[in-house]
């Protein structure tokens, strides 16, 4: 469901004067609200307030709009409710409950990882060493939300094997190829952290 299901198409504001016969008069000679007026402002004030809040927990049925409504997906999926948490890592583990019902395969096992914010993910099953690993491709480094995946993956994947997270950083076969002039390096300003996780942009 798009955001734009959820936007009030009329204009109430428009719509409230228009529904009146012609002979009402809505402002004086001086372009004050008459009492008319003044009752159809009034009136469109609590409409639109009205519309916004059935709006507001109509989003909360969907989890991708939820905000307030969270705490009850979380009760219902049983996880501990932490509201300090941002929504979409809250929203990340709630939808990664969902999906990890059912027969465990490695399709399920990258369905749950995939509702995370992380990116491109690969999952793969050492069979000789009994771990399923899982790397992480699309976003370098170690996401904010690992522990929450571990603990959904650790969940639904038997308990004989071991779950391997592998994180990718830059190598320094990409920075030789970025071709970088100490200046440029010098310009890009980053951490060694920032450094580990950055992409060079492909000429």
């Amino acid at each position: 469901m798009s955001s734009k299901s959820f936007e009030l198409e009329r204009d109430i504001g428009k719509d409230m004067p228009d529904y009146l016969p012609g002979y009402y008069v809505l402002q004086d000679i001086e372009g004050r609200p008459g009492i008319a007026g003044n009752l159809i402002f009034q009136e469109t004030k609590e409409l639109i307030g009205l519309n916004e809040q059935i709006t507001d927990v109509l989003k909360q049925f969907f989890i991708e709009y939820a905000t307030w409504g969270l705490a009850k997906w979380e009760a219902i999926c049983g996880i501990t409710v932490d509201p300090a948490k941002p929504e979409e890592q809250r929203r990340s583990v709630i939808k990664s409950k969902l999906r990890g019902a059912g027969t465990v395969t490695l399709e399920v096992i990258k369905n749950v990882a995939d509702s995370f914010e992380n990116g491109e993910i690969k999952v793969e099953e050492n069979f000789a060493d009994y771990q399923v690993v899982i790397t992480f491709i699309g976003k370098r480094g170690r996401p904010p939300n690992e522990p929450d995946m571990r603990n959904v993956l650790r969940e639904i994947i038997p308990a004989h094997l071991e779950l391997v997270f592998k994180y990718t950083y830059l190598t320094w076969e990409e920075l030789d190829a970025a071709n970088l002039t100490w200046g440029a390096f010098e310009a890009l300003s980053m951490t060694w952290e920032r450094l580990e996780v950055w992409k060079p942009t492909k000429s």
